[in-house]
């Protein structure tokens, strides 16, 4: 113990790490595996809602936006938030994005995988995915463009009322000079 205390890397503590990957491999797994199975099992009911395939995925284009918009709102620092307040931020953030994952996953899912062969029960194809997916991406890129574009369009026009009232300012002798600056 000549370092103040702090043992060496033992076997136990690479046996707890390994426990720890594997465990988390598992769940992960398992996770995707429910995933899927519930996708699969649910496509075909709602990509039969009205409007069809192509309005079900400009509905996930939008959720995606939507929470895309969330979780960048969330995600804002805030210098001296308090720790329920930062809590509440995290929270925010995994949800919106957790939404935004979890819409595009679903319609990404209903696809059937690279090496499954339709003749495979669950790998067949569900007619109306390809469809919903072009929607959703379309969608959430377009109006994802104009949502950045009228964001970007109104910080312009507020950065220009402040330039003109810091102008006038100036001539009143009242704002920062220029070499304040």
């Amino acid at each position: 113990m000549s370092d103040n205390g702090r043992q060496g890397f033992r076997a136990r503590d690479g046996l707890t790490i390994a426990a720890t990957v594997i465990g988390a491999g598992a769940v992960l797994l398992v996770a995707l595996g429910t995933w899927k199975w519930f996708v699969r099992k649910s496509a075909p009911w709602v990509l039969d809602w009205p409007g069809g395939p192509w309005a079900v995925g400009a509905v996930f284009g939008l959720v995606m936006v939507a929470g895309s918009i969330g979780a960048l709102w969330f995600s804002a620092v805030e210098p001296g938030a308090s720790k329920p307040r930062r809590a509440g931020r995290v929270a925010g953030v995994s949800i919106c994005g957790g939404l935004t994952f979890g819409a595009f996953m679903y319609v990404l899912g209903a696809l059937p995988g690279k090496n499954c062969s339709s003749s495979r029960l669950g790998c067949e194809y569900i007619p109306g995915s390809g469809s919903a997916l072009i929607s959703s991406v379309l969608t959430a890129a377009v109006v994802g463009w104009l949502t950045f574009r009228v964001g970007r369009a109104r910080a312009e026009a507020q950065a220009a009322r402040e330039r003109a009232r810091m102008k006038k300012l100036r001539k009143k002798g009242k704002g920062k000079s220029r070499a304040a600056r």
